[in-house]
Parts: structure tokens; sequence; C-alpha cells
């Protein structure tokens, strides 16, 4: 079975050589997502729980084009600049997922990101 590129016009476009996601068979992997909105402009302005919801909007927003919820997600990847932010970013990812559905996940503080955001956070859900 072929590889399907998922690609959703509510969430921003790609800024490199990368899919917003692709399903092989039935789980899905979404790439990194930053708060860029649609039209591509940052979101937030450095501030970390602002930027949190609008990566987690965009992630709904893929897994949507998809035909899947965060429910569906079984594995995240969050990536932040400071951990000192962590209580923050947990804070509004945790208002994503409820204890009974949280994903299997890992933070990690990285140097730089792309933009220079504060959190970049990817996933893969499984249908």
């Amino acid at each position: 079975m072929p590889n399907t590129i998922v690609y959703s016009a509510d969430a921003p476009a790609p800024i490199g050589p990368y899919s917003q996601a692709v399903q092989a068979g039935n789980t899905l992997y979404v790439s990194g997502q930053i708060p860029l909105d649609a039209a591509g402009q940052l979101v937030g302005g450095g501030d970390v729980a602002a930027e949190t919801h609008q990566v987690m909007r965009n992630l709904q927003a893929v897994l949507a084009a998809a035909g899947l919820t965060l429910r569906d997600v079984v594995k995240c990847s969050i990536f932040v600049k400071d951990l000192g932010n962590f209580g923050l970013i947990n804070e509004v990812y945790g208002s994503y997922f409820p204890a009974d559905y949280a994903p299997a996940r890992e933070t990690v503080e990285v140097s730089r990101l792309p933009k220079d955001v504060q959190v970049e956070i990817s996933c893969v859900a499984v249908k």
C-alpha cells in the first residue's frame, strides 16, 4: 500500500521539503508544527502559552484532514527552546489531552527552533 500525503489548508504550509503529514497504512505521521497560522504568520509573539495553543490547533487541523482527532494520537514529541517554560507548555498541552487518552511523549530542550519560536510538536496517530 503506498503512502498518502495529507494536507490541510487550515494549517500552515510546509516551509521546507516535507509534508504536513504522511499516512502509511493506519498510521499517520504528523510533521512538527510551530505556531504559524494557516496564512503563515507567527502567532503568540513570544507568549509560550499562545504559541502552544496555535501548535495544538495546527495538529488538530492536520489530523482532521486525515479523518482523525487528538483521541487517535499515540505519541507526541515536544521540542522547547527553554525547559523553564515546561509548566506553561504542559498546562496548555494537557488541556487538549485529558488523562484518559493522553499519548506517550517526550519533551526535549533544543538550542533553536524554526523561526525562533518557543515550541514545536509532532505526533503519530493511528486509525
